[in-house]
């Protein structure tokens, strides 16, 4: 499983920043794209509070600036990326005990925490890619297909 997750992981950086940068290259971007993407920041900020049981810094909706997504996106990657090294088969089965936004308290074993954060980064993601099409732009290729192939998928409508 640690495996695994590892290269989810290695996906969610490559995706995050390249949905970024994609972002970064065009002209003007609707705010609601905008927006998206930085939940996708702000949900994994979330979470690795929640693991560490720290304070958290940033809102699950921030406000969209470069400087708080480039740094978001510095720190989340890192913290997942010494989580994951360091993480064998017990500390995925740790519950965290945590605070949902509505105050609702829960216990969650790390793995499914982890499957959670990656499959909801997808998940906006895809919205970012289809509100972006639906604005006449060019969405960046996210699709974990085209993260191991190193190649887009085929789009065929």
């Amino acid at each position: 499983m640690i495996d695994a997750l590892r290269k989810l992981y290695d996906h969610l950086r490559w995706a995050d920043s390249t949905t970024f940068a994609s972002l970064q290259a065009q002209p003007k971007v609707p705010a609601v794209v905008l927006e998206r993407f930085m939940h996708v920041l702000g949900a994994e900020h979330i979470w690795l509070v929640r693991i560490f049981g720290e304070p958290a810094r940033a809102k699950v909706w921030p406000e969209y600036t470069v400087s708080l997504c480039s740094l978001l996106q510095a720190e989340n990657h890192a913290a997942f990326a010494a989580l994951l090294r360091d993480a064998d088969d017990t500390t995925l089965r740790r519950e965290i005990a945590y605070t949902n936004s509505a105050g609702q308290s829960f216990r969650t074993p790390l793995a499914d925490i982890l499957l959670h954060v990656a499959l909801h980064g997808a998940w906006h993601r895809g919205q970012v890619a289809t509100l972006m099409r639906q604005a006449g732009l060019e969405p960046a290729p996210t699709d974990y297909i085209a993260f191991v192939r190193g190649v887009p998928a085929a789009v065929q409508r």
